[in-house]
């Protein structure tokens, strides 16, 4: 069957590009802005106590990677285990001299991407054969750099696009409008292989997987155990297909479905570095996948056997003659040799590897990697595609004849970093433009496993035109439900409004973050209350998660302070029951209780960064058995979201105001 695109000009498929281009430019621009004001005037010591950089590190391993080229471990002091860092595979980074007498652009730099980050240790990939001789001159350190790649990748798969012809021209007009998505039809449409325990809306999404010829959407609204659905569509692909591609835009996401696959005993590799440290991830890696294959003995050997000539050669550094430097000269053109013969051996078992693994898995970027750019697939799986840049997505569709799409665009948008790439569209995705202009390409999955009816129905109204349904076993599933001592009223969902208190939020000095002390002290005194009969030593086997959320870093440092002086709730933290964060780090994640302070409040009725709902429904959605909010509906209700919201808990009977704890 053929479903009716909505009719586009014919030339604005071009021009809607190559928009999209000059956005993804601007907010470049502005990454590397960032980026520079950040490092140009930064001391080493704000650089590592903005975690931007390790210093001083050691060089504790010297390797020989793929092209000859070295790869170092780098260490720094143990006592600094505790510093934070942003430090992460895949991000480019630098070691450099502190060299004496050379400051700021004229230091001596190695240039590499990070492969591995544990506690204490980074692994560095470079670009060079040999170490400098600067090395010995001076304590070295490692710093983040600015990440070209990911741009330049991103570039190159939309001026892919852009001259598109055959297939890719196709995919390109059906998942941007131009041209009506194809399906097979029932009679054409296989029967599922593979037992499973999938619902009816997940079982819908399935068969559209494999009915879809062009494009197919999963639409996993919160809970709906969306992973689980993309898990099993590809199980049934693969057993179609000879090999596909499964991508997310981040790390996380790209690990958790190499495990989930692994687990099902897929044949998987996993493409770059994962960033979750397990036996099963590892062992899954394209470099641990070379290394149990039968020619490794040999490749290990030949770099061996060139790492002893290069030894050989540095011998003869410095004060060395004519025959000294032909020696050495012999020696390293040995090693060159013995590197070529096994780079060659190398990508025969790297070939040999991917032709017979069933699923690649990576990140968008990823799926440019050397070993693996060549490749096509039949099919292209991208999860979390709601949350992934347009030009990030296309690096995987230029190697597809068919693309499924994973996500939700009622929650997170990706992260822009250009307000004005923003708002002239950069945040929309290709998931969004797809599903609405080819809504018939889209499946959503109904059945919600994580929350109390009561959580849900506010989200499931405003944002999946109250479609979602609660499983039977989380339906009344509240804290009363957990454990009896927790009083049945007032129920899942709690709003106290703190309107006409006089809880006004407070501004800081030349930042755009705001704070509301009164506000936060109310909620963590209601949080308190609630919890005041429950006893840790009683679930260890079941312990009760609890997230605070605000929106603003501010209001978040402040939590943090007052938590530090609560024992109660201090020791839910030090348990690691009790977490505290925006909303942006409780993303794809749940807790039993959700604790929601919203902050603003003041006489403007200025909601500033609130009035982006879909950010609110991922807080409000990640609680299990209670959702405690705390507001002032004079302020929110200048919003339509926040006003029905008000309405929705009132009607509920979760309604209460600030006054009702006062002697708290």
């Amino acid at each position: 069957m053929a479903e009716t695109a909505p009719h586009l000009p014919a030339d604005s498929v071009y021009e809607e590009l190559r928009r999209v281009q000059a956005l993804l430019k601007l907010e470049q621009q502005e990454d590397l802005e960032q980026y520079r004001l950040r490092n140009a005037k930064s001391t080493i010591s704000e650089r590592v106590s903005r975690g931007l950089t390790w210093y001083p590190v050691n060089i504790t391993k010297e390797d020989i990677g793929f092209g000859g080229k070295l790869v170092l471990e780098l260490e720094r002091p143990a006592g600094q285990s505790q510093q934070l860092h942003l430090f992460q595979v895949g991000k480019n980074a630098a070691l450099f001299g502190n060299v004496p007498g050379r400051a700021g652009s004229d230091k001596p730099t190695l240039s590499g991407v990070v492969t591995s980050v544990r506690r204490n240790k980074i692994t560095l990939a470079t670009n060079k054969e040999d170490l400098p001789d600067w090395i010995d001159e001076g304590k070295l350190g490692i710093d983040l750099t600015f990440d070209e790649v990911s741009y330049r990748e991103m570039e190159y798969a939309l001026q892919k696009v852009q001259g598109a012809f055959g297939r890719l021209q196709e995919l390109r007009d059906t998942l941007l409008g131009h041209r009506p998505a194809e399906f097979k039809s029932e009679a054409q449409t296989e029967k599922l292989y593979y037992p499973n325990p999938l619902n009816a809306s997940q079982l819908a999404a399935v068969q559209q997987v494999l009915a879809a010829k062009d494009v197919a959407i999963i639409h996993g609204p919160p809970g709906t155990g969306k992973t689980t659905t993309l898990v099993q569509a590809i199980l049934e692909t693969i057993r179609r297909e000879r090999r596909v591609l499964v991508c997310a835009p981040s790390n996380t996401a790209v690990d958790l479905l190499t495990e989930k696959l692994a687990e099902r005993g897929v044949n998987v590799i996993r493409m770059g570095n994962p960033s979750r440290v397990s036996d099963l991830l590892l062992e899954h890696t394209l470099d641990a996948q070379i290394m149990t294959h039968k020619h490794y003995p040999e490749l290990k050997s030949l770099r061996q056997t060139a790492e002893q000539y290069r030894e050989e050669a540095g011998k003869f550094k410095r004060h060395f003659g004519w025959e000294e430097r032909q020696q050495r000269q012999h020696l390293k053109e040995q090693a060159h040799q013995m590197l070529q013969e096994s780079d060659q051996l190398e990508k025969y078992i790297t070939e040999d590897l991917l032709d017979k693994v069933q699923v690649i898995t990576c990140t968008l970027v990823g799926a440019a990697n050397r070993a693996i750019r060549h490749l096509t697939y039949e099919t292209v799986f991208i999860d979390e595609a709601a949350q992934a840049l347009e030009p990030g997505c296309w690096i995987p569709i230029t190697k597809a004849e068919r693309v499924v799409l994973a996500g939700d665009h009622c929650q997170l948008p990706p992260t822009v970093k250009s307000e004005k790439a923003a708002a002239q569209g950069l945040r929309e995705t290709l998931f969004e433009k797809c599903i609405t202009r080819q809504p018939a390409t889209a499946r959503m999955l109904e059945v919600q496993y994580r929350m109390h009816e009561d959580i849900m129905r506010f989200s499931s109204d405003q944002f999946y035109q109250g479609l979602l349904q609660a499983d039977e076993r989380v339906r009344r599933a509240d804290l009363h439900a957990f454990d009896l001592r927790f009083p049945p009223e007032p129920g899942a969902v709690e709003f106290i409004d703190t309107a006409g208190c006089g809880f006004s939020e407070l501004g800081i000095l030349d930042s755009p973050s705001v704070a509301n002390p009164e506000e936060a002290d109310l909620l963590l005194r209601r949080l308190v209350e609630l919890l005041q009969d429950y006893h840790p030593d009683d679930h260890e086997q079941q312990p009760l998660s609890i997230g605070i959320i605000a929106p603003y870093r501010a209001q978040i440092n402040y939590l943090k302070d007052r938590v530090d002086e609560i024992p109660e709730l201090l020791a839910l933290q030090n348990r690691r029951q009790l977490s505290i964060g925006t909303v942006d780090s409780f993303q794809g994640q749940e807790r039993d209780i959700i604790a929601i302070t919203l902050t603003r409040s003041n006489a403007a009725s200025d909601i500033g960064f609130l009035a982006d709902i879909r950010r609110m429904n991922v807080g409000m959605t990640r609680a299990r058995r209670k959702l405690l909010m705390t507001g002032d509906s004079a302020t929110l209700s200048v919003n339509q979201f926040y006003r029905e919201f008000v309405n929705y808990v009132e009607d509920i009977g979760a309604y209460r105001t600030a006054w009702e704890f006062q002697d708290l």
